[in-house]
């Protein structure tokens, strides 16, 4: 059992909100809801690949900022491509492998091979590479190692 669950605050869409991020990611389901007004949930638990959330119907009171993200580490550029266009689907792309989804939720959808590549014992490929992330929105594996290797 996990000792810290993120508690997301959503105007109304609790609900669909889980239903989304249980459809993209694998390893997921809704895991129980508690009824709330208006026949909509008050209350949403549901998990990905294991982490557990609760998506709270809480009023317009509080929105999302980027503040908070959620880092997904992705093990090559299909995940990170599927990941893209499914998360940022009616939200906006951002810098650098950032993104907010339709519900104004941030999220790093991240190669594991950036954190290889930038982690280069020679700062000068690190650096290279740093730049062309920099340069980025939906990080792409293939420039990074270019920018690594000087091409």
């Amino acid at each position: 059992m996990q000792k810290i669950t993120p508690y997301l605050w959503f105007d109304t869409q609790a609900e669909e909100a889980a239903a989304h991020y249980t459809a993209i990611f694998k390893d997921s389901r809704i895991v129980s809801t508690v009824p709330g007004p208006e026949g909509r949930a008050m209350l949403v638990n549901f998990e990905l690949q294991g982490q557990p959330f609760v998506g709270l119907n809480g009023g317009p009171a509080f929105h999302f900022t980027e503040a908070i993200s959620f880092f997904v580490d992705c093990d090559d550029q299909a995940e990170v491509d599927e990941l893209w266009a499914r998360l940022s689907e009616g939200g906006e792309e951002g810098q650098c492998g950032w993104l907010k989804d339709r519900y104004g939720v941030s999220w790093q959808i991240v190669p594991k091979a950036l954190g290889e590549l930038m982690g280069d014992p020679d700062p000068a490929k690190a650096s290279r590479v740093m730049h062309a992330m920099l340069g980025m929105t939906k990080l792409d594996i293939q420039a990074l190692h270019d920018a690594h290797d000087g091409i």
